[in-house]
């Protein structure tokens, strides 16, 4: 029973401080899920790819992969209500008086701090990710070709993701044909 209230828990702790959508949670998640040892930094990495391209909201996705994996289906539901109960409870004590907090300036400037905190908490994990990830020139073009399909040609993510991912499979037959 402690193991099932040590995931939901670890996951309402995510769920409830990630601001941001899916990738402001990585950080979280790596302290989460890593430190305790109920993944590796790759195994949740493997995960949050899989979260991103299956249909749904990628925290529910990668909590329900680590959930299952530590203990099936009961372990899942532990993780998939614990990140979603904070949002629900958050969004429904905020629902009755919305329109006069958006217009708040208070509240204006503390949503402009926490996105730059979220920029810079993804930043350590970024690095990571690329270090991992970028292993030579070839894998370091995926790596810019992706950031420009991005950022300059706003092309959507999901097209990127499946793009890379050919791309790196053919890059895999490419080296093996060539030695």
């Amino acid at each position: 029973m402690c193991m099932y209230f040590n995931l939901f828990w670890s996951f309402f702790k995510v769920g409830l401080f990630t601001f941001g959508g899916g990738y402001a949670m990585l950080p979280l998640l790596q302290r989460e899920v890593v430190s305790k040892g109920w993944a590796s930094d790759d195994e949740l990495l493997d995960y949050y790819a899989i979260g991103q391209v299956t249909p749904g909201i990628i925290a529910i996705n990668v909590s329900t992969f680590v959930g299952y994996r530590i203990k099936g289906i009961p372990g899942a539901l532990c993780t998939m209500v614990g990140v979603v109960l904070p949002s629900i409870l958050i969004i429904s004590s905020l629902a009755y008086g919305l329109a006069y907090i958006w217009e708040n300036t208070y509240v204006q400037h503390a949503f402009s701090g926490i996105r730059l905190m979220i920029a810079a908490l993804l930043m350590p994990t970024i690095l990571k990710l690329i270090q991992k990830s970028v292993i030579d020139y070839w894998t370091l073009f995926i790596l810019i070709l992706s950031f420009a399909a991005t950022f300059y040609f706003s092309i959507s993510p999901l097209i990127i993701v499946i793009s890379s991912a050919i791309l790196g499979i053919l890059l895999i037959k490419w080296k093996k044909n060539k030695s």
